[in-house]
């Protein structure tokens, strides 16, 4: 029977790796950046003026000051808190700036046309419950325009809404194989390209746990291959080329199109509402969770993800826990993705190297066989 709409939670089966302590140290710096956090009053309005343009700090923004997010940046920038707390306060005037609140800016309506053809659709969770986010580049309906970049920060910021409590990463699952459902064969400007990577390296920042790739043509064979030497090693673990997805995926929360048992068939008319509801209602449930432990920054989001809250074991900056927080890189053998501090301008160059590189190649659009692809990657 045809499956239309998001799968809402986990299998029973799947794992979220456990937490691991700080070091002594690690913990001295966490405690630095959460202080600064605490006692700011407002917020940039802008990524490049933060520091002098500002308006008051919302109870949305606290929401999203929480202890994984200080985590997360402090990992991105090998735990050196001047550049963490530079890094938050550019974000946070970046999500004023670009308007990332559903209800009154980015909402369904605004990038609903970009999803037409179901380019992009959260389906199911990975075996560490992750949200898998489908990336169906042959199911391409527009051209390149901004709002290609607003329908991307919507759909992360939708799976980033499913998470469950103690999962703060998603699955990218990206399959390059044609369909009829795509109107459009052209690839995104290289102005859009930098403007996505900035995004995701400065603003997104340890979100990815796994990238799974599957049908690659041979451009973006030769594309991959071209800039594979500008990736950085700890992001490279995180990218699977052409191994079955089950291996990752429980078939019971993977489309068949990619070897699953979820015979999902996308009508944008049953699907879209069903996403926005569902994220509405998470959203929902996490700032009620907020304001039950007092709206304040550096609070965990495992709690803020709960169905039932349990106030008596929910982690309270400052006010006596004991509760231990995660160092780099020990989360999961495959969860965490590093991203240096400069890494944005490195590879930004790279992009400009590849592309320029792309447009002298003269390669069929067809599919690479699988012993090919393979053999592309490892050189």
């Amino acid at each position: 029977m045809p499956h239309y709409e998001p799968i809402p939670v986990p299998d029973a089966l799947a794992k979220i790796p456990t937490p691991s302590q700080l070091t002594k140290e690690e913990q001295e710096k966490y405690d630095a950046v959460l202080k600064h956090f605490q006692e700011i009053t407002t917020v940039g309005l802008t990524e490049k003026d933060y520091k002098t343009k500002r308006r008051p700090i919302t109870d949305a923004d606290k929401a999203f000051l929480t202890r994984e997010c200080f985590l997360r940046y402090l990992r991105a920038t090998k735990w050196q808190t001047t550049d963490c707390i530079s890094r938050i306060e550019g974000t946070l005037g970046w999500r004023n700036e670009f308007g990332i609140d559903p209800e009154s800016n980015l909402s369904a309506n605004v990038v609903s046309v970009e999803n037409e053809s179901g380019k992009q659709v959260i389906l199911g969770f990975d075996i560490d419950s992750r949200p898998c986010l489908y990336l169906k580049t042959g199911r391409q309906n527009t051209k390149p325009s901004h709002t290609q970049v607003q329908h991307l920060v919507y759909m992360l910021e939708r799976s980033i809404d499913l998470m469950p409590s103690g999962q703060d990463q998603l699955a990218l699952l990206i399959d390059f194989k044609a369909s009829k459902a795509g109107t459009v064969n052209k690839l995104p400007t290289l102005s859009m390209g930098r403007e996505v990577l900035h995004i995701l390296q400065t603003h997104y920042p340890e979100r990815l746990g796994r990238a799974l790739l599957t049908n690659i043509p041979w451009l973006a064979a030769a594309f991959l291959k071209l800039i594979h030497p500008f990736i950085d090693p700890l992001t490279r673990e995180k990218l699977v080329f052409s191994e079955p997805f089950p291996n990752y995926v429980p078939p019971n929360q993977l489309d068949k199109e990619v070897g699953g048992n979820v015979d999902f068939e996308y009508s944008h008319q049953r699907y879209w509402p069903s996403l926005t509801k569902l994220a509405a209602e998470r959203r929902k449930r996490y700032m009620e969770n907020f304001h039950a432990l007092g709206g304040v920054v550096g609070l965990s989001e495992a709690d803020l993800r709960k169905e039932v809250l349990d106030k008596a074991t929910a982690y309270i900056p400052n006010q006596g826990s004991t509760q231990k927080i995660a160092p780099p890189g020990q989360l999961s053998e495959a969860s965490t993705l590093v991203v240096e501090p400069d890494a944005a301008s490195k590879n930004t160059e790279a992009v400009d190297e590849v592309t320029s590189k792309l447009e002298d190649l003269k390669v069929v659009q067809a599919e690479v066989p699988e012993s090919a692809k393979i053999t592309a990657m490892a050189n």
